[in-house]
């Protein structure tokens, strides 16, 4: 039996990933959060903090909590999770989740963005061209967190509830990951950006519908659809890469 072996990936440097992106001009950009923009998962570290700070009470925690072991075995999917993890604070003033949304980013994510994607964010706005930031985490930390990036909130595609009368509810309005982002971004009249950048599997559908797909501090399981789709990847400074 002939195994098929997959080409590695190639590694951008700096210079080169740069040069490589800002060549092509982009008009339309489009930017996984988590792990792309900042190292870690927003979303998860959110949670646990809201979980220890109060936020959420004993019995969503505990919910949560037990889902999220599921989670992690298998039981429940990706989908599942992430709408789970903005339905939780349903009940909660919209004002009060901003507010601690802010307080979490600052305190915990600001200093894990990487100066290389803030850059390459301000040379390309800088160009004219439009960015999107799509994730499955919530909504009010994403728009916090990319406010940072001088990326506007009505270009976040990210788990969202309907707020009612400014009250958090629990109905879905989108939770984009995996097939879900490249379907927001067509929902919104974004089929085929110029350029995509995300770093996990979740990330892999809305790379294969970019003109041209950067993965950034990618994965095992990214770093091998990189290699057969011949992909270039980037790893800023710091991942360990």
């Amino acid at each position: 039996m002939t195994i098929l072996q997959t080409s590695p990936a190639v590694r951008l440097t700096t210079p080169e990933f740069f040069a490589s992106v800002l060549a092509t001009r982009p008009a339309v950009a489009v930017f996984d959060c988590d792990g792309t923009l900042w190292s870690g998962d927003a979303g998860y570290g959110f949670m646990v903090w809201s979980m220890e700070s109060g936020l959420v009470s004993r019995n969503a925690s505990d919910w949560l909590d037990s889902q999220y072991r599921l989670y992690r075995s298998g039981e429940v999917s990706e989908v599942e999770m992430c709408a789970e993890m903005v339905q939780v604070y349903a009940g909660l003033r919209e004002d009060e989740l901003r507010k601690a949304s802010a307080e979490y980013f600052h305190s915990k994510v600001e200093a894990h963005v990487f100066p290389e994607m803030r850059e390459l964010v301000s040379q390309l706005q800088a160009g004219g061209t439009e960015i999107w930031a799509v994730s499955s985490t919530n909504n009010w930390l994403i728009e916090e967190g990319v406010r940072e990036f001088g990326i506007a909130a009505e270009r976040v595609l990210a788990a969202r509830v309907r707020v009612k009368d400014g009250v958090i509810t629990s109905e879905l309005l989108d939770v984009p990951t995996d097939e879900g982002k490249a379907l927001s971004l067509e929902r919104v009249g974004v089929p085929s950006p110029d350029a995509v950048f995300g770093n996990s599997i979740h990330d892999a559908a809305m790379l294969a519908i970019a003109k041209r797909a950067f993965p950034v501090n990618a994965t095992p399981a990214l770093l091998q659809i990189a290699g057969d789709k011949g992909w270039p990847v980037f790893f800023p400074a710091g991942t360990g890469e």
